[in-house]
Formats: C-alpha cells, sequence, structure tokens
C-alpha cells in the first residue's frame, strides 16, 4: 500500500519513466513526504530515513536486481543507507569524510531528517562521482 501511494510501482520494466539525474533528488524527497503522509494514514510511524530505505530498497530489488543495473536512469537511483553501511564508510575514512560519517552515524539512518538524509546522499554522490551510484554498495559490510 505504501508503495502504491507514492506509484512507485508504476515504474515496473520502465527504467526509462524514472527520473533523470536532474530531477531524482527532488522527486525522493517527494516519495518520501508520500510514503510518511500514506503511513500516518495507516496509524504508522514512518520517518524520512525509514521511508527512504524502502524506497530504495524497492528500487534495487525491482531495477538493480531485475536486470537494469546499468541502465542510466537506474545508476542515479539513490542506494540504502543504513548503519552498516555508514559505519563502514567511517572506519575506513571512506573519501577522507569521517566528519560526515560519524555525524550520519550519530543520528541514525532510522531516524534522518530530510536534510540529514540529503547531505549523506550527497556525501556518496561526491565519492562515485559519474559511476553508478549502486557502487557505493562495495563498502556495505553485511552478509557478503
Amino acid at each position: 500500500m505504501l508503495i502504491e501511494s507514492a506509484r512507485l510501482n508504476s515504474f515496473l520494466d520502465k527504467p526509462d519513466d524514472l527520473p533523470s539525474v536532474d530531477n531524482i533528488d527532488e522527486k525522493h524527497r517527494e516519495w518520501r513526504h508520500t510514503i510518511i503522509r500514506s503511513a500516518e494514514a495507516m496509524e504508522l510511524i514512518f520517518t524520512r530515513g525509514v521511508a527512504a530505505k524502502l524506497i530504495n530498497m524497492y528500487f534495487k530489488t525491482v531495477f538493480v536486481c531485475g536486470g537494469y543495473a546499468t541502465h542510466e536512469r537506474v545508476e542515479v537511483l539513490h542506494p540504502p543507507i543504513d548503519a552498516v553501511l555508514l559505519i563502514s564508510l567511517n572506519s575506513n575514512n571512506i573519501g577522507n569524510r569521517q566528519d560526515l560519517w560519524k555525524k550520519a552515524i550519530k543520528a541514525k539512518w532510522s531516524k534522518f531528517t530530510s536534510d540529514e538524509y540529503e547531505e549523506v546522499i550527497a556525501g556518496n554522490r561526491e565519492l562515485i562521482g559519474t559511476e553508478s551510484f549502486w557502487k557505493i554498495e562495495q563498502y556495505w559490510q553485511g552478509y557478503q
């Protein structure tokens, strides 16, 4: 129901319809807002960080794992952000941005405000440059 409320399911098998690099961040903010409003209507508590994780995991499953990982619009989708990734980025001093990673760890991904989430996304984007945004997951040290 939450996925449908933000119309994320309308992109199934349509990566050409995804937002471009120029408006992905703005669209992601809209999706988070819609999901949070829908969750509230269902008497669920969703933060910006949790809404972002839902969106990012959905798109990862549908597009990255679904055979579209190299599509130019899939490459700019936000990767899932969680404590495992943030701790790895910090402990390995990735991008010489321990200030950002420590701040994000302290804020806790699941409690991120939009500004905190977007700051982490911008920091990740700095690391990756023009490569596929999904490459940041090489630092995720979960069950690999």
